[in-house]
C-alpha cells in the first residue's frame, strides 16, 4: 500500500491527471481508479493523482506486490484501447515541436497482446537512418511514402533529408499513428499536412487508387492477423503466391506503387529472407535490381525475432548486378547470380562470394538430396510435461530422450520419463517410427546439425526429431549420419540458412554426393573433398580446390 510521506507544513501536493498516469505507468484508467480504490495510489485535487503516491508506486510496489504481477500480465495481455487512443490523439493535436517520443510513449502504453496482433513495432531511428540513405536523385522533386508510417520515423528520416514535405505521404490503420506523425511534421517544419491518412494502404493499391511514389520506404506489420479471405483476396491481387504473410503483401503491393527506376527499402522478419513460405516474394524481388541486404539482429525491445532490410531499385534485373550484402561490421559485394542457385531463392546475405561461388558450384555437381527419400517424424508433445514428465523410472513408464541429451557419438543417459501409453499425448508419431531398426534422431533447436545413430528403438520428445530413409536410399543410414554431423555439411547449411532451428525443409534440400559414398562403411570427409573438388581452408570454410 501507499504510505504517506510525513510531511509538515500544508504545502498543495503535485497532482498528475488519471489519464496521464495511466500513460506514465502503461495501464487503463480504469486500472488507475482501482488502485485508488485499494489505496495503492492516492487521491489529490480536481479527482488526479498525487506525484508522490505515483512514483512512490513505481518505486517501490511496481514489480514487487503479487498485485501488481496480475496488473503486469494483464498489461501484456490487455489495455484500454478506447482510452490509451483518446489520451494520445488528445497530445498529439496539442503537441509543440517536443513531441519527438510520444510514438515512443503510445508504443510502450500498448498491450503485447495488441501489439502482436496489430504487427505494431515502430523502427529504432537508427535502423531507420541505416536503412535509408540520401537519395542521389535531385531531391526538391522527389515524392516520397510510408505505407505503413506508424509514429513516423521514416517520414521524419525524409524530410532530414530534404524531401519536400508536400511531397511526403504515410497511411497507417491507426489515428494515433496518424495523428502523431501529423505532429511530428508539424514540429519539424510547421507544415499543417494533409498528405498522413487513416487509410489501409493494401485496399487502396489493391483497389488501383495509390499514386505512384519515387521512393518507398516502411517497416510493415510483420504477421498482423488477416482472415483467410483477406488474404486469399490481397495474394491473387499482388500475385503473392503462397507469400500470404502482410510483410509479403505490403511488399509486392509497394512494388506496384513505385515508379520504374524508383527505389524501395523494407525492414522484414529474418524468414522473409530464408523461410519458403516467402520464396514467390523473394522471386519477385529477384526480377528487379536489389541494391543491398542488410542484417541489423534484433533491434526491437522484447521481441526476439532478428530483422533484416532489402533495398530494390524497380529497374529490370540484369546479369551485371551485385548487392550490397551488410551483416554488422561485416559488408561483402555479392554478383546476384550467386543467389540463384540457393534453395528456394534463399538470401543468405551472411555469406561472401568465394562461399557462395563454391556453393553455386557444389549445387551444379550431380546430387540427390533426401526430400521424398525419407520418413520424418517430430518428437513426443506431451501437451503436459509437468504432468507427465518423471525424472525417474516408475512402473508403466519409459525413458524418453531431448535434443540437449544428442550429439554425435554418443547419446546421453535419459534424464526424462514418460508413460509407455501414447495416446495420453497432444502430438506424437506412429509408434513403429521410433521403434524402426535404425534411424536418426537430431536435435531440433540448433544452429549446428546434430544427428545420433539410433539402434535402440529410443523414444524422444519435440526438442528432437528423426528420420528414417527409405529402403531403397543408396547411402546407409549410419554413414548418411555421419555425413550429416560433417563440419562440410554443417558448412553449407550454415552458409546457406544461418538458423538456430533444424527444419526438415532445409534438410530436405542439402546436397547428397550419393555416388561417392555407395559402398561406405564409415564417411571420410577428406576422401568426400578430394572427389568434389574441395578444400578446406585454414580458417575453417571450404572453396573449389585451385
Amino acid at each position: 500500500m501507499f504510505r504517506e510521506p510525513d510531511l509538515f507544513g500544508a504545502i498543495e501536493p503535485n497532482v498528475v491527471s488519471i489519464d496521464d498516469s495511466a500513460l506514465r505507468l502503461g495501464v487503463s484508467t480504469a486500472t488507475i481508479k482501482n488502485w485508488v480504490k485499494t489505496g495503492y495510489l492516492k487521491q489529490g485535487g480536481l479527482g488526479g493523482i498525487t506525484e508522490e503516491s505515483l512514483g512512490y508506486f513505481r518505486d517501490e510496489i511496481a514489480g514487487k506486490e503479487k498485485l501488481n504481477q496480475r496488473a503486469n500480465k494483464s498489461l501484456k495481455d490487455d489495455h484500454d484501447h478506447d482510452s490509451v487512443s483518446s489520451a494520445f490523439i488528445l497530445k498529439a493535436k496539442m503537441a509543440d515541436a517536443m513531441c519527438s517520443k510520444l510514438g515512443e510513449q503510445y508504443e510502450t502504453s500498448l498491450s503485447d497482446s495488441f501489439r502482436n496482433k496489430e504487427g505494431i513495432y515502430y523502427t529504432p531511428v537508427s535502423v531507420v537512418r541505416e536503412l535509408f540513405p540520401p537519395p542521389s536523385d535531385a531531391i526538391e522533386q522527389i515524392t516520397f511514402c510510408d505505407p505503413c508510417c506508424g509514429s513516423g520515423n521514416f517520414v521524419i528520416r525524409a524530410l532530414e533529408l530534404g524531401i519536400k514535405p508536400e511531397n511526403v505521404y504515410g497511411y497507417d490503420i491507426d489515428p494515433v499513428a496518424v495523428e502523431i506523425t501529423k505532429a511530428r511534421i508539424r514540429g519539424f517544419c510547421g507544415y499543417e499536412t494533409c498528405n498522413i491518412e487513416k487509410a489501409d494502404f493494401l485496399t487502396i493499391a489493391a483497389a488501383g487508387k495509390c499514386s505512384k511514389f519515387d521512393v518507398i520506404f516502411t517497416n510493415p506489420p510483420w504477421g498482423k492477423k488477416l482472415s483467410k479471405t483477406e488474404k486469399e483476396r490481397f495474394g491473387e491481387r499482388f500475385r503473392a503466391g503462397s507469400s500470404l504473410d502482410t510483410a509479403s503483401l505490403f511488399f509486392l503491393a509497394s512494388l506496384e506503387c513505385l515508379k520504374d527506376d524508383g527505389t524501395l527499402g523494407f525492414l522484414l522478419p529474418e524468414a522473409f529472407f530464408n523461410i519458403a513460405t516467402f520464396e514467390d516474394a523473394r522471386r519477385t524481388a529477384f526480377s528487379f535490381s536489389i541494391k543491398r541486404l542488410i542484417d541489423f539482429g534484433k533491434p526491437f525491445k522484447g521481441l526476439l525475432t532478428r530483422a533484416q532490410g532489402i533495398v530494390v531499385s524497380k529497374s529490370p534485373a540484369e546479369a551485371s548486378d551485385v548487392i550490397k550484402c551488410e551483416a554488422g561490421r561485416d559488408c561483402a559485394i555479392r554478383s546476384t547470380a550467386s543467389f540463384l542457385c540457393n534453395p528456394k531463392l534463399i538470401f543468405n546475405l551472411h555469406c561472401d562470394q568465394e562461399s557462395a561461388d563454391t556453393l553455386g558450384y557444389l549445387f551444379s555437381i550431380p546430387h540427390i538430396t533426401l526430400e521424398g527419400k525419407a520418413k520424418w517424424a517430430l518428437g513426443i508433445v506431451t501437451g503436459n510435461n509437468q504432468k507427465f514428465i518423471s525424472s525417474s523410472m516408475l512402473d508403466g513408464y519409459m525413458p524418453v530422450y531431448k535434443g540437449s541429451d544428442i550429439s554425435p557419438s554418443e547419446l546421453g543417459p535419459p534424464s526424462s520419463y514418460i508413460p509407455d501409453d501414447l495416446s495420453l499425448y497432444q502430438q506424437v508419431a506412429p509408434r513403429h517410427l521410433y521403434e524402426a531398426k535404425e534411424k536418426l534422431i537430431y536435435k531440433f533447436i540448433s544452429s549446428k546439425l546434430c544427428f545420433f545413430h539410433d539402434t535402440h528403438q529410443r523414444f524422444v520428445l519435440n526438442s528432437a526429431n528423426l528420420l528414417i530413409p527409405k529402403d531403397d536410399f543408396p547411402v546407409s543410414t549410419k554413414v548418411l549420419g555421419e555425413l550429416l554431423n560433417s563440419d562440410f555439411m554443417n558448412w553449407i547449411f550454415g552458409c546457406i540458412f544461418n538458423t538456430a532451428k533444424i527444419l526438415r525443409g532445409d534438410l530436405e534440400t542439402l546436397p547428397i554426393y550419393s555416388q561417392f559414398l555407395q559402398d561406405a562403411h564409415q564417411f571420410d570427409e577428406n576422401s568426400y573433398l578430394t572427389e568434389l573438388n574441395i578444400e578446406r581452408t585454414p580458417n575453417g570454410t571450404y572453396r573449389i580446390k585451385k
